[in-house]
């Protein structure tokens, strides 16, 4: 096996310590190495972890068809759809408004394809396992994989960029929205493995979460006689082989247990919602991660809310992030500063951008503000358009963003905000439940059940 590492932190163990511990480095996940067709290669991310990427390191995406309100929207397995022309309409499958009212910016609106390139195959391309090519409507070959047409976003520009979409928990009732593509996880049949705020996240098929302690030694376990009334070890079968990272060791005569890089692995027994990670409240125990994030930056602190734990700025105040993808039918995302900033506008003011800026606050950074990580970042931005602004221009706003999006805090309207740091009134604020146009808390560890196969609605920790 190849290791590999990044400089990261250990996030917190458990919801009493909301600090950050540096350490030197974090391995991170190890992958299932299948072949590839010539000119694809697999990239580690700093968010989705490993991902599938063109010769110039540009991640590949797919668009799986969605049902919205009121249709669907994104792409059948082998059939491609977005296209080449400008569609200038709303669809009305989405917003609660009817269709065919314009699209904002319409004289500059790209077509689907601009925005997101197909991975063209040449006429004596071949399939290679899960990889395939198939026909666009216009008659041009395309790579796909598991049968999903791929694209690349003109968001990423080097290796390591997933820009253009996420599988980041937290969407609500969001659009179609695109989700990087790449290799399995090295990981035995009886676990799987989920992108969340804190990192790559271990559970078992069914959902339970898993943890280590502390105390245990190299494939030796501690935990033994009243510990196991609330820890269940992990079984490994008789006849497991080492997988990657994961080896499996007889913690007892004819037992077998798993472990991963060398620490047995539980299941806690309180744990009674999939996606629970109550056992990280006990000291010394922990969840297991194949990968974890990059730390936000300096003065960003932990704190518990009525959702999990959130992330918040120096003073604690609960930081938000925006979400958003437009009504036409090729769901162009519009939560980023480069896409039209009507959405935003008209759902946090109304239409008005100083009403929008005062209620939803950039997150502003120092001045010396910098960042080892593509995770977090700054940006400065124009506050009366919302867009990008180069070096130099007058009136702009540094701001902190994460994965190259500008965050925010909620000082509300006419007195209703946060006004404590317990508060996360803006959390699901907007359409769908933010989710189609709106504010989500960042939540690192959610303490809700999983939903439609993700880990609640901001991660883990």
């Amino acid at each position: 096996m190849r290791i590999k590492y990044l400089v990261t932190a250990s996030l917190f163990a458990g919801v009493a310590a909301f600090g950050l511990q540096a350490r030197s480095a974090e391995p991170i996940e190890d992958y299932q190495h299948d072949a590839l067709p010539a000119g694809f290669q697999v990239v580690v991310s700093e968010v989705e972890g490993p991902v599938f990427a063109d010769a110039h390191g540009h991640t590949l995406y797919v668009w799986p068809k969605r049902g919205l309100r009121a249709g669907s929207a994104g792409e059948d397995v082998g059939k491609p759809t977005c296209g080449d022309e400008v569609l200038r309409l709303s669809s009305g499958i989405q917003s609660p408004y009817p269709p065919g009212f314009e699209m904002p910016e319409i004289n500059t609106r790209p077509a689907c394809t601009k925005v997101w390139p197909p991975v063209f195959a040449s006429d004596d391309a071949k399939p290679v396992g899960k990889w395939s090519v198939i026909q666009r409507l216009d008659g041009r070959k395309q790579w796909a994989y598991e049968r999903r047409a791929l694209y690349t976003s003109v968001l990423d520009v080097e290796p390591g960029d997933v820009l253009g979409g996420t599988k980041l928990p937290g969407i609500g009732e969001g659009g179609a929205e695109r989700k990087p593509v790449g290799p399995d996880s090295n990981v035995p049949a009886q676990f799987t493995v989920y992108t969340t705020m804190a990192g790559r996240l271990v559970t078992l098929r069914q959902g339970q979460s898993v943890y280590t302690f502390d105390r245990d030694g190299r494939n030796k376990s501690t935990c033994t006689a009243d510990c196991l009334l609330e820890w269940t070890p992990v079984a490994a079968p008789i006849s497991a082989m080492q997988i990657g990272d994961w080896s499996p060791f007889e913690r007892s005569p004819g037992v077998m247990q798993w472990a991963f890089r060398g620490k047995p692995v539980y299941r806690h027994m309180t744990d009674l919602k999939l996606g629970s990670q109550d056992g990280a409240d006990v000291p010394g125990w922990k969840n297991v991660y194949v990968q974890k994030t990059p730390p936000p930056p300096v003065g960003f602190t932990f704190k518990p809310t009525i959702v999990g734990l959130g992330l918040g700025d120096a003073k604690g105040m609960t930081v938000y992030r925006y979400v958003c993808t437009d009504d036409s039918a090729d769901q162009l995302a519009c939560d980023h500063p480069d896409s039209p900033q009507a959405y935003r506008i008209a759902m946090c003011g109304g239409g008005n951008p100083d009403r929008c800026l005062k209620a939803f606050p950039y997150l502003i950074a120092p001045a010396n503000a910098k960042t080892r990580n593509k995770m977090w970042g700054t940006m400065l931005v124009d506050p009366r358009t919302g867009k990008a602004a180069p070096a130099g221009t007058a009136g702009t706003l540094k701001v902190w963003t994460l994965r190259n999006r500008p965050i925010y805090t909620f000082a509300g309207y006419e007195g209703y905000g946060d006004r404590r740091p317990d508060q996360i009134n803006a959390n699901g604020w907007g359409e769908g439940n933010g989710g189609h146009n709106g504010y989500l808390a960042i939540i690192y560890r959610d303490i809700s059940e999983m939903r439609d196969g993700s880990i609640g609605r901001g991660g883990g920790g």
